[in-house]
């Protein structure tokens, strides 16, 4: 049987005991996903490359502390997660100030497909995230993109419930107030 037609338990198992063909299929199957979740916390495409890898690479070494290996996925996204956090603590100290800015502008939809303009929607709202708080734009991916409920983010983020509930609707709101300007 091929790696690729392991499920997830056989093949971290398989991981488990030090095989790389094994390493390499886990890291083919969810090296997008957990880029994109690095991407949306760290907003720069080399650091979010950076912190995936160095995530696979700390899963890999300490595979032993996975209780259930059906839970790799969730607990790969969670080291990501931490490590792009950490990272965006770090470079919110030194904030940089982009050289180029990017607006998009849409004049007439004439002659856009529907599906089009939903694309064009959707890379809206999700360039007018970046453009929100890191804190704002954090718990809304957390929330919104990934599907962590509150006490999650909460974790995720240490703080208490209630502020999580009062920054994810705020980060809502402004969002909202964004989006209409644009």
């Amino acid at each position: 049987m091929s790696l690729t037609q392991l499920n997830t338990e056989q093949l971290i198992a398989k991981c488990r005991e030090h095989d790389q063909n094994a390493q390499l299929e886990a890291y083919n199957r969810y090296y997008k996903a957990m880029y994109n979740t690095a991407l949306r916390i760290i907003k720069d495409s080399a650091e979010a490359e950076d912190v995936m890898q160095e995530a696979f690479l700390t899963a890999f070494t300490k595979l032993s502390m996975l209780e259930d290996n059906n839970m790799f996925g969730a607990w790969l996204k969670r080291i990501v997660i931490n490590a792009s956090l950490t990272v965006s603590r770090k470079n919110s100290i030194h904030r940089e100030v982009a050289i180029e800015t990017v607006e998009y502008a849409l004049s007439d939809n004439t002659g856009i497909a529907e599906e089009d303009l939903a694309s064009v929607k959707v890379n809206a709202v999700l360039h007018t995230l970046t453009e929100l708080k890191d804190s704002y734009s954090t718990a809304l991916s957390l929330h919104l993109i990934e599907g962590y409920d509150y006490e999650e983010i909460c974790q995720i983020m240490n703080i208490s419930y209630s502020n999580c509930r009062t920054l994810v609707s705020r980060a809502k709101e402004s969002l909202r107030k964004k989006l209409q300007i644009v």
